[in-house]
């Protein structure tokens, strides 16, 4: 997939996701997210990088929220009490793993801009999926949740993306030593 390819089926995943939740479905936007996860994995030259992102990110995925969750930071629509945090936000985060290698592949050996894109990005998808959804609640004060998702989300973005540079970097050796041979 292209970078606007990849850029746009995120952002359908997103928007599915969070309009799923708010209305009851959240299968809709695990569908649209493994559809776009298969998808992206079967055009991509990164595919082991991919997974291993997918796999961290869901795994940051329900330290993160399963932990604002916990504490009632955050009230996530459609949440079963099977995991910590809601399946539709880790479709999300599964999603958005396909992005490292990608249209946001420019984050990799970029530690700053990735402290400073989720600091920023992050906490506004959220605020996004609560102001304009209601897919999640804010418990009060608001500033809050938002102070801890930048927090959380300026840790979470780098390491993805220095875990997306050091994958991608190990799978060039490999491929240079495979083409030597």
């Amino acid at each position: 997939m292209g970078f606007w390819a990849n850029l746009l089926g995120y952002q359908a995943v997103w928007f599915a996701a969070v309009i799923g939740a708010a209305r009851d479905a959240s299968w809709v936007g695990v569908a649209v997210a493994a559809l776009f996860v298969a998808l992206q994995l079967s055009a991509s030259t990164e595919r082991r990088s991919d997974l291993l992102l997918v796999l961290c990110a869901l795994l940051v995925g329900i330290v993160l929220d399963g932990t604002l969750a916990g504490f009632g930071v955050l009230h996530y629509a459609s949440h079963d009490a099977l995991l910590p945090a809601p399946a539709w936000i880790l479709a999300v985060w599964a999603a958005f793993a396909m992005t490292i290698n990608h249209s946001f592949a420019f984050l990799r050996g970029r530690v700053d801009w990735a402290v400073v894109l989720g600091a920023i990005g992050g906490p506004l998808a959220y605020l996004g999926a609560a102001r304009g959804f209601g897919a999640v609640v804010f418990a009060a004060p608001a500033w809050h949740a938002v102070a801890m998702l930048a927090f959380g989300w300026a840790i979470a973005l780098p390491l993805l993306a220095l875990l997306a540079q050091r994958w991608h970097r190990r799978s060039r050796q490999v491929g240079l030593q495979g083409a030597a041979r």
